[in-house]
């Protein structure tokens, strides 16, 4: 019996090794398949055994999972633990939001909130994108076309955020760092939505490996609020 699963936590073709050993170490597989883009595994089982057989052969820093419907009660159990895996990202975003919305309360400019907001968007995802730099640039340019085209470009990528959210926090070269912002964050864009529209189970790399998170229509809007506030800055300069 072959059975496919989605595994999620694979950044490269040592992942994929390491994988492909575990689970065939387990009683009753017969054999494995890894395909790390896909984030799939084909597994051919002599007898059924269970997801928690299979997660339990697997280190710690990978999850299997059915790719087969589940019922309404799993469904929402996944629903559940997506957003679970999720909260990091909506914390840190809540956090970055109060800073800029504290800096400029009193009194208020929209425009100033924004820069600020970006600023401190940049600096922080890279600061986690800096914690393994290889690893990072392994898992973006799973998905990132520029990232897949030239391997080189995901390990200066941190570079360029922290270069940009220091021109934004200090108002230095705005045109530039705009324009770069639309650039660099659309080709990013063009690449999340084809995975979200594939389907595939990858780890988004926006806070780097250090936060194990799934690409999900959360980094789509993340990369598009900063788009649009890039784009509305950039018009309103120049107007």
């Amino acid at each position: 019996m072959t059975h496919t699963y989605n595994v999620t936590g694979m950044t490269c073709n040592g992942c994929k090794a390491s994988v492909e050993k575990a689970l065939q170490s387990i009683e009753h597989v017969t054999a494995v398949s890894v395909n790390l883009e896909q984030a799939e595994a084909q597994i051919d089982l002599s007898k059924p055994i269970t997801i928690q057989q299979l997660q339990d052969g697997l280190p710690s820093k990978f999850t299997i999972s059915k790719t087969e419907a589940a019922p309404n009660v799993l469904a929402s159990v996944e629903v559940k633990s997506q957003w679970k895996q999720l909260f990091p990202l909506f914390l840190i975003f809540g956090y970055i939001s109060a800073a800029a919305v504290l800096l400029n309360y009193k009194p208020w400019n929209t425009a100033s909130f924004m820069l600020d907001f970006m600023g401190l968007f940049y600096i922080v995802f890279s600061f986690f994108k800096f914690l393994d730099l290889k690893g990072f640039s392994t898992s973006f340019k799973m998905y990132d076309p520029l990232a897949k085209a030239i391997p080189q470009y995901g390990l200066i990528y941190p570079f360029l955020e922290l270069a940009l959210g220091l021109l934004f926090l200090t108002r230095m070269q705005l045109p530039f760092a705009l324009g770069a912002t639309i650039l660099i964050l659309g080709i990013t864009t063009i690449g999340v939505t084809k995975a979200l529209l594939d389907k595939k189970a990858i780890q988004c790399a926006c806070l780097g490996t250090a936060l194990k998170l799934p690409m999900t229509k959360a980094t789509f809007i993340e990369n598009t609020i900063m788009l649009i506030m890039a784009v509305w800055m950039l018009i309103k300069m120049y107007n």
